[in-house]
């Protein structure tokens, strides 16, 4: 295993890439040491560790969510992205959260995740949509625009009418998918 991690922790990124596989390959006796690279001084290596985790069968949505708060944004964005790999209700607060992140990114990609949670996020993204300033919401509204659940139609009708052309963009697409293509406002 140590030659292994040498290799996913060497800086190069395609010898990093091949060793993936093999550590794969020792399935839940190679969690532990992937794991423990999560906490690794060098951003580089707790990325590789982010990124193997995200490919393995036997990680959990558990293992990946404090690094949604780890201090470099790839690392950030890896959990997000690994997140989306191993989607679970657990996540969701964790996610709602990173949709606020300084990282573009890592926020967009905690919208992609809580998309493939589903219809269990919608809750917490209308509560977004409630308070938070205008960038938060459109990534809130773009994925309650594609998990296309009916409980955020009034929240999207009421987007329509939003000074921010993307709130606009995003309520009419949610609204489309969800069949509603014509929309009447009153005089």
């Amino acid at each position: 295993m140590q030659d292994l991690l040498a290799e996913l922790t060497s800086g190069d990124d395609t010898r990093a890439e091949k060793s993936i596989p093999a550590i794969l390959e020792l399935g839940i006796d190679g969690m532990p040491a992937l794991l423990e690279l999560t906490r690794a001084e060098e951003t580089d290596s707790r990325w590789w560790a982010v990124r193997a985790l995200a490919a393995s069968s036997h990680t959990r949505t558990e293992d990946l969510l404090p690094l949604l708060n780890d201090s470099a944004p790839e690392v950030r964005a890896a959990a997000a992205l690994g997140i989306s790999d191993h989607p679970h209700e657990s996540a969701i607060p964790s996610l709602i959260k990173a949709l606020a992140d300084e990282d573009s990114l890592t926020a967009g990609l905690a919208g992609n995740a809580l998309v493939k949670i589903g219809c269990p996020s919608v809750l917490s993204l209308l509560e977004v949509m409630k308070e938070a300033p205008t960038a938060i919401k459109i990534r809130a509204l773009r994925a309650l625009a594609e998990i296309r659940d009916h409980r955020a139609i009034p929240i999207m009708m009421k987007s329509l009418s939003e000074e921010s052309a993307l709130l606009q963009y995003w309520a009419q697409e949610g609204l489309e998918r969800l069949g509603l293509d014509m929309v009447y406002i009153k005089p």
